[in-house]
């Protein structure tokens, strides 16, 4: 009788002693992006209090972070499958270059940015895909391949060069406001809604985790593992042409070098915002927040006359502080 008491209290005991772990776990899990923030927002209101919390200022950051939202969604669903992708930015680039060339040709814009933008970004996730299934290459190695070869292209159909005059229609609809809202945080808000619901409440959606978390398994239960790793690069590519199209209208103009460096940025919002690099976890909302302190830290490096490159250092800290931190903590969960 006594030994069993005495074990009953070492159990208690014990699990006593894992519940602050747990809990911790469980609370970075939850809120851990957000609280980082939120830190980030009350150290940048004390560094720029005239400046950083006005209204015009936080429409901005929305603003800037749109484009980073969208592509961010995309590499999302391709890291949820222990994947990647590194040819965002390639992929933003080449599809807002040939919108461009489409109006400059005379085509609708809502036209040139279905085949432009929507089409053409899913045909390069769909390359992307079928790459992936027929070498049996890691995500790694294809699409730091094809992000070279969409850049040349991007660079040999343009010859070089920028390419603007397109219809004033086109950037006063996708760059104008809604309500006091930048219709592109509209539509980046719109696509992450989407997103979400297709990631948390559908059937592919839950395969998807499913072939991150396990892929044998996955195989095992029936789940088409070539079909679904062709859609997460589809979803990529679609990402990348909206948000393509919406940085031509933000600069009235397609650069051939758009987007250089993005796809980083893009991977850094979404291991910010809670997905696990070794996939089968993460949520879109986190991805969000992610791409949200990617806005943040551009802006008040802005505002403080910072150089942009100081920029990659903030974002390389926080990946390496954002994966140690989940790394510990999802130990202790």
């Amino acid at each position: 009788m006594k030994d069993s008491v005495t074990s009953a209290h070492e159990n208690a005991g014990g699990t006593a002693s894992r519940k602050p772990g747990l809990a911790l776990g469980t609370l970075w899990q939850s809120s851990g992006t957000l609280a980082i923030l939120l830190l980030l927002l009350a150290i940048c209101s004390v560094l720029s209090p005239q400046f950083f919390l006005t209204k015009d200022n936080l429409v901005q950051v929305l603003l800037q972070s749109s484009v980073m939202i969208l592509l961010a969604c995309g590499v999302f669903f391709t890291i949820l499958i222990a994947g990647i992708d590194l040819s965002v930015g390639s992929m933003l680039a080449l599809t807002g270059m040939v919108t461009a060339q489409l109006m400059v040709a005379g085509c609708p814009p809502w036209l040139a940015v279905v085949l432009g933008g929507v089409l053409l970004g899913a045909l390069l996730g769909v390359v992307n895909g079928f790459l992936v299934n027929v070498t049996q290459l890691h995500p790694f190695i294809i699409t730091l391949g094809m992000m070279a070869i969409y850049r040349g292209l991007t660079l040999i159909i343009s010859d070089a060069r920028s390419v603007f005059g397109f219809p004033v229609g086109f950037s006063n609809v996708l760059a104008g406001r809604v309500l006091g809202m930048p219709v592109p945080v509209l539509v980046a808000i719109a696509v992450a809604g989407f997103l979400h619901f297709l990631a948390s409440y559908t059937r592919l959606g839950r395969n998807i985790y499913a072939l991150g978390g396990n892929a044998q398994a996955a195989w095992f239960s029936g789940i088409n593992i070539k079909l679904h790793t062709l859609v997460v690069f589809v979803i990529s590519g679609v990402c990348s042409g909206i948000a393509g199209v919406l940085t031509v209208a933000r600069t009235g103009a397609a650069e051939p070098n758009a987007g250089t460096g993005f796809e980083t940025l893009a991977i850094a919002s979404a291991i910010i915002g809670g997905t696990s690099f070794f996939g089968g976890r993460g949520r879109v909302t986190g991805v969000v927040v992610g791409g949200l302190i990617i806005g943040v830290i551009s802006n008040i490096l802005n505002i403080m006359n910072v150089q942009s490159y100081y920029q990659q250092i903030v974002m390389g800290a926080l990946i390496i502080g954002t994966v140690t931190a989940d790394k510990i903590f999802g130990k202790k969960k």
